[in-house]
């Protein structure tokens, strides 16, 4: 049978792509828009390869070709998140929306924050394709694709715009990258809490995407070193009306007990204070997929084999901090029974990205309606009252009866 000529591939896939377009913006002007949504168009998209189906997404946000959602948050789901109110504790992780482009769409669909990023100094180029894959069995995605972005002083543009909106009030964190090529990553980390720090509510340090090196992992003393320089950049900064901007470090699921160890000993310095952590990043290593190639796939594994995984290492930082500051619970939540796991486990907030991208923006209304069910069944009032309830549950073997 011959095969396909890659530009035949090619031009079908850009009909297919603005046929796809086309339908969501004739059905923006339809009665049962949703509906249709979830009937015609997210089956389509399926169809597509990974990251184009990604970026279509990304560009249905971000011109807000979805519908708004009508959804009115349960009061047992409301929280405090670092001096703002949120009526939800569902938040959408760095990666989807890596420049900023689509917040007010993604505002729409209910989220209670949304990060943007990761955001390098410079602009920095995607890997060459294929870099995304989808593994449909295993409800997750392995991401070989090195950090594709606008550059700082695009991205702070897009943001500086948005808080000059009448009425934007979204809860906006920006995760912060080094360049590939720089020689002083730490200098990139200081150069993003300077530039971000004045427009977002909150920064990332992304100590868990040391690309290729994760996680080998960065030292200690390393680890100092970069919390010393962002917290030195952030008091050279005016407090906004919230106070300072909340600096988080995103962990990897990759660690060993003694790094954890390590970040829960570091963060309790005073000159390496973090106001909270993100727990935890995709892995490196492919366990619990089925099919021998995605075992060796180079790329970062994110999704439903993570699951487990992530959680067990919420309970063990929660563990190791002493719950001193919030956790962000991220990895293989496609539920609201997952999140209340995470939850339970010590996470405060929860974020979503592989499962959204499966299954599209009725994702978030879902998990917010079941992870609210979950809160009554169980006798709580609020979500707050779920957090670390049950971590001890969730600890993995080894950590059991561990000081």
């Amino acid at each position: 049978m011959a095969q396909s000529h890659p530009r035949g591939r090619f031009r079908f896939l850009r009909v297919a792509t603005a046929g796809i377009i086309s339908l969501y913006i004739g059905l923006t002007a339809y009665e049962h828009q949703e509906s249709l949504i979830r009937a015609l168009i997210s089956p389509a998209v399926r169809l597509l390869p990974a990251k184009t189906s990604s970026n279509l997404a990304l560009l249905a946000c971000k011109y807000r070709l979805f519908p708004a959602s009508k959804y009115k948050d349960n009061v047992n789901l409301n929280s405090s998140f670092f001096g703002r109110h949120i009526s939800n504790p569902i938040g959408l992780a760095a990666g989807f929306d890596r420049n900023g482009e689509a917040v007010h769409g993604l505002k729409d669909l209910g989220f209670g924050f949304i990060e943007i990023g990761s955001v390098t100094p410079l602009a920095q180029k995607a890997s060459p394709r294929p870099r995304v894959f989808r593994l449909s069995d295993d409800r997750a995605i392995i991401n070989r694709n090195s950090i594709d972005s606008d550059g700082h002083q695009a991205v702070v543009q897009r943001l500086r715009r948005l808080r000059e909106t009448d009425g934007f009030d979204a809860v906006v964190g920006v995760n912060l990258e080094h360049n590939l090529s720089s020689r002083t990553p730490i200098s990139d980390y200081m150069s993003g809490v300077k530039t971000f720090g004045p427009v977002a509510d909150y920064l990332v340090v992304n100590y868990s995407n040391a690309k290729g090196k994760r996680h080998s992992t960065s030292s200690k003393k390393q680890l100092i070193e970069l919390l010393e320089a962002v917290n030195t950049a952030r008091s050279q900064l005016r407090p906004n009306r919230y106070g300072k901007v909340p600096i988080l470090l995103k962990l990897s699921p990759d660690m060993t007990l003694d790094e954890m160890k390590d970040v829960a000993s570091v963060i309790s310095m005073s000159t390496c204070q973090v106001d909270g952590l993100i727990v935890a990043n995709a892995t490196m290593v492919h366990k619990n997929v089925s099919g021998s190639r995605w075992l060796r796939e180079k790329g970062a594994l994110s999704g439903e084999p993570l699951r487990q995984r992530s959680t067990a290492m919420i309970a063990q930082m929660y563990q190791l901090i002493n719950n001193s500051v919030p956790i962000i619970g991220v990895g293989g939540v496609s539920s609201g029974h997952d999140a209340f796991e995470k939850i339970e486990a010590g996470a405060s907030y929860v974020q979503i990205y592989t499962a959204f991208v499966y299954e599209g923006p009725e994702l978030v209304e879902r998990i917010k309606s079941e992870l609210s069910m979950c809160i009554a069944e169980m006798g709580y009032e609020n979500i707050r009252e779920v957090v670390g309830s049950n971590y001890q549950q969730y600890l993995p073997v080894r950590a059991t009866g561990s000081k």
